[in-house]
Formats: structure tokens, C-alpha cells, sequence
């Protein structure tokens, strides 16, 4: 037992000088997008509610996205979402062109979002995913912070499994529960690593699995073959279309939009454009669920508007409503303000974990040479 304890150790220490400045780099990111939505939100308020005009009529869809084309003729409308609130304003997203706020009573653009802001987030992004590269290096970007997420996952684990003391007494777990004072150099990183990792490791086991799930396929799978569902059959890419695509709506938008309103309650909804094969997509959010972020789609049949296909979230399999999950407890929004604020401390934690850690395997190494 005394030398698989060791084995481990000189795992962990390693998988740690190898991994440890990516996983500083994701954590410290991941703290800072722990927010993200918040802030992009409080940024945009004036954008996105409006006054209430008496006696006012909400502009139909297709004239909203009439007035969006006036202002910006060269723009092609991505997707419109309405939320389901009376002073709400109607975003229309605009692809790489970002996207604009307007009064669904006026037509009038309120604004197309904190542009700074937004900017800012997206290179944060960039870094936590990629490394900030682009291109053809994007791939190779993402392939070393997955490699470096399953690091991690093993440290988190490896890490629990090492400090945990040998015995269960108060007297040994005090130095692992709480920081000491007066410490410095080598003892103060022992203390403060051994004391951040067992607050935060349970977060960030939770943090690094979901991770996995959203990055590798064959832990998508490994979901499937758990809950008992077959595992999906990959679609074929379809044949790239040469040509810029005439931007059309349908004739009958304003019946199609009118028939998924009466579809099911809704707290906010979406539809994609533009319309394509005369399926009219729509992402629908019934805000009847627990988990906040859950999801139904409706594809509306354009040539007649009835539909042709109700996805509710309530009766989609397991795994789908699961990656939901998934999803959004890597970003701590599942538990609301309360989630977010504990994965911001569990990524702090990540980050204080690889410059202890890091710096006591630097001690370790001088001490070799000597």
C-alpha cells in the first residue's frame, strides 16, 4: 500500500509539471466566464427592456425583421428570440455581423449589445478553450486542454487520495481543514495546497468530468451505454453548397411564428433562419422545468404551418436531458448565483493549486540537483 501511494504521488507531481500552466491558464479563465452572463446582461439592460406605449401593438415578426434589414441592409437575421415579457425588447442575432436589440412596439433599434464587453469574453473564451488559437490551430488548441482537463480530473482524485489522512481524528484532519498562520516557503505552499484541495476538489471533479463529457465523443457514448440508450448514428456531412444563399422568408412567417406561441407556455423562443427545406425550427424555453436551461423543439412545416415534429424537453431520453445538465453545471449556472459563485472559488482554487503545486515540485527538483 506504501508504494502504490508513492506511485501515485510521482503521478500526480508529474501530470502536474506537464499540465500545470494550461491548467492555471483554464482556471483562471474559468473564474473570470464564471459571470460571463451576468455581466453581459447587467451591460445590456437598457437594451433589452423598453417602456410600455398605451394602447401599443406588438409589430408582427416579419415587420420586426422588416426594420432590421432597413437599418442594416447588408445583414442576414440568424435567429430571432422573443422573451415572453412585455416590456422585453426582440433579439435578433445577425450571425458574424453580432446582433440587435429592438422595441417590438416601434421597430426602433434600442442597441446591438455591449460590443466591449461581449469582446472581451470571446478572447477569455478563446483562451479557456483554444489557447487563443485560431484557424488550423484550433484543433491542436483544443486537443491540449481536453489532454489537460483529464489531467486535471486525475489530479483532483489523485490528489484526495494522497492527503486524506491515514487516520480519521480530528488531530490529523486539522492541518488539511484549515490554513495555519506564520507560515512561509515550503510548509506555507504544503499547507495551502493540502487546505485548498480538499475545499475545492469535490468542485472540481464535478468541473472536470462535465468538461470531458462535453469534449470527448467516447465519454458522450460512455453516457448512452449507462443509461441504456442506443448510442446515435453519426449523419453524414452534407455536400457543401457553392453560392451565397438568397436570404427569403416565408410568406406565411407571421402564421408560422402564431402557431408555435399556441404550441405549448413559453418563457422565451427562438427560430433559426433562415428557413430552410420548409422546416421551421424553433428552440422553445417552457420555464416549467427545475433545470433552467432545458431546452424543447418544435419544427413547424412551412408550406402549411402546422407541425411536423414536437421535441419536448420533458420526454427527450436520458442522455440528451443529461448533457443538458452537463453542460451548465460546468458552468456553475445550474445552481443559479449560488453555483456560479462556487465554481468561480473551486477555478480560484485550481489556479492556487498549480502555483503551490508547481512550486513545491521546483523545491523538490532543486533539492535533487543539490
Amino acid at each position: 500500500m506504501k508504494q502504490f501511494r508513492k506511485i501515485i504521488f510521482w503521478l500526480h507531481l508529474t501530470s502536474g509539471v506537464i499540465a500545470g500552466i494550461v491548467i492555471f491558464i483554464m482556471s483562471v479563465t474559468g473564474a473570470l466566464l464564471s459571470f460571463e452572463k451576468n455581466i453581459i446582461e447587467y451591460a445590456e439592460r437598457e437594451m433589452r427592456f423598453v417602456a410600455i406605449p398605451e394602447n401599443a401593438r406588438k409589430l408582427s415578426v416579419r415587420e420586426i425583421l422588416a426594420k432590421v434589414r432597413e437599418a442594416k441592409p447588408e445583414a442576414k437575421p440568424s435567429t430571432i428570440t422573443f422573451q415572453n415579457q412585455a416590456n422585453a425588447t426582440a433579439n435578433i442575432a445577425l450571425g458574424r455581423d453580432g446582433q440587435v436589440f429592438v422595441n417590438p412596439y416601434t421597430g426602433e433599434i434600442m442597441g446591438e449589445g455591449a460590443k466591449d464587453v461581449r469582446g472581451f469574453f470571446r478572447t477569455v473564451t478563446d483562451w479557456h478553450r483554444w489557447l487563443a488559437m485560431s484557424g488550423d490551430g484550433r484543433p491542436i488548441g483544443k486537443a491540449i486542454t481536453d489532454a489537460c482537463n483529464l489531467a486535471f480530473l486525475f489530479l483532483a482524485i489523485s490528489g484526495i487520495y494522497i492527503w486524506f489522512p491515514r487516520r480519521l481524528s480530528r488531530r490529523h484532519f486539522k492541518p488539511v481543514l484549515w490554513f495555519r498562520r506564520g507560515l512561509q516557503g515550503k510548509v506555507r505552499d504544503f499547507n495551502w495546497h493540502n487546505v485548498i484541495g480538499f475545499w475545492s476538489s469535490l468542485v472540481l471533479i464535478i468541473l472536470t468530468i462535465t468538461a470531458t463529457v462535453i469534449s470527448y465523443q467516447w465519454a458522450g457514448n460512455l453516457l448512452y451505454t449507462l443509461t441504456g440508450n442506443e448510442i446515435p448514428q453519426l449523419q453524414p456531412n452534407a455536400p457543401n453548397q457553392t453560392g451565397e444563399q438568397p436570404f427569403i422568408l416565408p410568406e406565411n412567417l407571421n402564421q408560422i411564428w402564431e402557431k408555435a406561441e399556441n404550441q405549448t407556455p413559453w418563457k422565451s423562443i427562438s427560430l433559426r433562419l433562415p428557413v430552410v427545406k420548409d422546416s421551421a425550427v424553433f428552440t422553445i424555453d417552457e420555464g416549467v422545468y427545475w433545470n433552467i436551461f432545458a431546452r424543447s423543439t418544435l419544427t413547424i412545416d412551412a408550406r402549411n404551418a402546422e407541425v411536423a415534429k414536437w421535441e419536448s424537453y420533458g420526454e427527450q431520453n436520458s442522455v440528451r436531458q443529461l448533457r443538458s445538465w452537463f453542460r451548465f453545471t460546468h458552468t456553475g449556472e445550474t445552481g443559479g448565483i449560488v453555483g456560479q459563485f462556487i465554481g468561480f472559488l473551486a477555478c480560484i482554487g485550481g489556479a492556487f493549486l498549480v502555483w503551490t503545486g508547481l512550486s513545491m515540485a521546483w523545491r523538490r527538483f532543486r533539492q535533487w540537483k543539490t
